[in-house]
């Protein structure tokens, strides 16, 4: 397990403009490190935002020229053997959308089951807002309409996650309230731009391609209220 890696973007990356970005180097950096290609497998899961054609054209735009780059729908399966197909890359990279519908989508198809599976082999999985929330037992999400917790997450990492921290005027009050008052456990938060970086299930440390975009532990303090912790962030440039 110490060589599982996720990494949990708060926003950023290809998905704002299908440019090549700092945090898909490093994703791409860590995915050479986790299986010794030169020239990584890289795949896109879309589910959140419906397989929706322009998400996918960006991620080639960004990863075609760097990596082995495909990607997994769901809405118009043609892959039979999941498994050996994601056990095959050596990283997933899960685009944001509607976190609730995906992991709905993810269960129906065992998809869940089996990144727990490709993670524990080492397989890099990295994701951006929504795909940055599914990694961890819940955390806040617009699922349904409005922002609030979304408390069951896949589980591979503990506590809970906040993306889009400094993006969004609602997150950061919202998160607070949330861990506050216990509806979800304590956990970390990422501004855009930022990503939390996990071996196994502890944090290896923050990146960010943005000078001011941080980490942030998130806790309930004795008083029942939330107590924010700035995390070293490294800076990629």
């Amino acid at each position: 397990m110490t060589d599982s890696t996720i990494v949990a973007m708060g926003g950023g990356g290809f998905g704002d403009n299908g440019l090549e970005t700092p945090l898909d180097e490093h994703i791409l950096s860590l995915a050479r490190s986790a299986r010794g290609r030169a020239r990584p497998r890289v795949c896109y899961l879309p589910t959140a935002s419906g397989d929706a054609a322009p998400a996918i054209v960006r991620f080639y735009s960004a990863f075609a020229r760097r990596a082995d780059a495909s990607h997994l729908g769901l809405f118009d399966r043609s892959v039979l053997d999941l498994e050996r197909f994601l056990h095959d890359q050596d990283a997933v990279y899960v685009g944001g959308g509607n976190t609730a519908n995906m992991l709905a989508i993810w269960r129906v198809h065992g998809l869940d089951r089996i990144l727990r599976r490709a993670w524990e082999d080492g397989v890099v999985l990295a994701g951006r807002s929504a795909g940055s929330i599914c990694w961890f037992e819940g955390g806040t999400t617009d699922s349904f309409g409005g922002l609030d917790a979304l408390p069951d997450g896949l589980g591979f990492l503990p506590g809970s996650h906040s993306p889009h921290y400094d993006g969004e005027p609602d997150r950061r009050p919202t998160y607070q309230r949330l861990v506050a008052s216990g509806e979800l456990p304590p956990g970390y938060a990422a501004d855009d731009g930022a990503a939390l970086v996990f071996r196994g299930t502890e944090l290896a440390e923050v990146v960010a391609e943005l000078p001011a975009a941080r980490g942030y532990r998130v806790e309930r303090g004795p008083d029942g209220t939330a107590v924010e912790t700035q995390l070293a962030t490294r800076y990629l440039g």
